[in-house]
């Protein structure tokens, strides 16, 4: 199944060339956002460990820091 694409209004299958260039962007966009991914869920494991050693949840966290 070939990939479509709008050029100026108009609906048409990609070139091999533009199929190409999008299966590479997609690969790059899709590991760009498992890093953020995995970012976030790195920072959240670090705020809850700082939490575990103090002593605190979450919501007592947010009630001493405003």
């Amino acid at each position: 199944m070939a990939l479509k694409i709008n050029d100026n209004g108009i609906d048409r299958e990609m070139t091999a060339d533009e199929e190409t260039a999008h299966k590479a962007w997609s690969v790059i966009a899709q590991a760009e956002a498992k890093a953020i991914a995995d970012e976030q869920i790195a920072k959240q494991i670090a705020r809850q460990t700082v939490l575990d050693k103090l002593g605190l949840s979450a919501d007592e966290a947010q009630l001493l820091l405003g």
